[in-house]
């Protein structure tokens, strides 16, 4: 496993590189096939927030799904340690999702949510605004950050482990089956939710 260790506004000493490099091995024995290790050290200014003054983010890259974690605190190797400690916990409970919903059999999912076609109703037509490319309505809410993501479709358990592995709560994705617009999402314990968005298509003229 290549370990690459980078910054921004600090600088690194090489007894930090070396630490890192070392705790990093551990992770090997929780994920197999992992290639390349990223971790990227961000400082800011101490002034503002003390406990937020260090930032790091770990990406582990490999030929399954990217796994990635981060966490802040007051200096460099306390910021390490928290995000080590969140991605081997994101990497076990996807290993242990495995083993209790083995091929999704037993599993406890919601039942798929039929999300029906916007309706539309005759109101006052408010105030609309061009915003980064978006109409915005009235007050409506301002998007203050954008992501487009590449991807292939996911079967339902795919999805899952992405899900667990990059460490959220939910998780988007076209599922494999009927190329529908999917959702996953966390409930308690072990239960996921699944909602499956279909796309009603108007006919033209």
């Amino acid at each position: 496993m290549d370990v690459v260790v980078t910054s921004r506004r600090c600088q690194l000493t090489d007894v930090f590189r070396e630490h890192v490099a070392e705790k990093l091995e551990s992770v090997e024995r929780l994920k197999d096939r992992i290639i390349r290790a990223e971790v990227m050290v961000v400082c800011s200014d101490t002034n503002k927030q003390p406990d937020q003054a260090v930032r790091v983010e770990i990406t582990l890259i490999g030929k399954g799904p990217v796994v990635r974690a981060e966490a802040v605190a007051d200096d460099k190797m306390a910021a390490f340690e928290k995000a080590l400690d969140r991605i081997k916990t994101q990497l076990r409970k996807a290993a242990d999702r495995r083993k209790v919903h083995r091929g999704l059999r037993g599993s406890t999912l919601a039942k798929p949510i039929e999300v029906a076609a916007p309706v539309d109703t005759e109101l006052d037509t408010p105030e609309v605004r061009q915003v980064a490319g978006l109409e915005i309505h009235g007050d409506g809410p301002l998007v203050v950050r954008e992501k487009n993501f590449s991807g292939t479709p996911l079967t339902l358990a795919q999805a899952l482990d992405e899900m667990e592995l990059v460490g959220h709560d939910f998780f988007l994705y076209v599922d494999a089956d009927s190329h529908h617009p999917s959702v996953v999402y966390r409930r308690k314990a072990y239960d996921y939710g699944v909602i499956h968005l279909e796309v009603e298509k108007h006919a033209v003229g």
